[in-house]
């Protein structure tokens, strides 16, 4: 009998920036090498508010102060984007504005996470869709510019990474 995954709720444990004052998130890029070895293509989630008309996100959350920002990557791509893997170092720090929340400023951390599993059921599989697209579909298509931008700085590092980790491994 397989575990079942709930995700975590609540702001009790939620980290905040000494900086910004806003709270803490940290994301993912979830992705994966084609057969071919070629095409790096990455996964993307619909807004669970907006569903697939509010463009694509990449999985991210707050970040709890009982766990490692790889191990809060990682809970994101789970509960968010129903996948597990193995993250590598950070692709670098954003702060942005809280649409919810206009006065507040987040400070955002992004992790590659290369998949290794796709989960059949997940937290939230019932409010979001994924979709494994080009990272330049995925720029195209996603509402916020400190997204955007991590996701062009994961296209301009990781693939290349990606591609010669899956030859290196044959």
């Amino acid at each position: 009998m397989a575990a079942v995954m709930v995700a975590r709720q609540g702001r009790e444990l939620q980290r905040y920036s000494a900086s910004t004052g806003g709270r803490v998130v940290v994301g993912c890029v979830p992705y994966r090498v084609r057969a071919d070895g070629e095409v790096v293509e990455v996964l993307v989630i619909s807004s669970q508010k907006k569903g697939p008309a509010g463009g694509v996100l990449i999985p991210k959350g707050g970040w709890e102060l009982d766990e490692s920002m790889d191990e809060a990557a990682r809970r994101e791509a789970a509960e968010e984007a129903g996948v597990v893997g193995e993250t590598g170092p950070a692709l670098g720090r954003w702060c942005y504005r809280s649409r919810s929340y206009p006065d507040a400023t987040y400070e955002g951390f992004v992790l590659p996470l290369r998949v290794t599993a796709e989960l059949d059921r997940w937290p939230e599989m019932a409010a979001r869709r994924r979709e494994w697209v080009s990272a330049a579909e995925a720029i195209a298509r996603c509402p916020h510019l400190w997204m955007r931008e991590a996701l062009q700085r994961f296209a301009d590092t990781v693939p290349a990474e990606a591609t010669h980790f899956a030859s290196s491994a044959l």
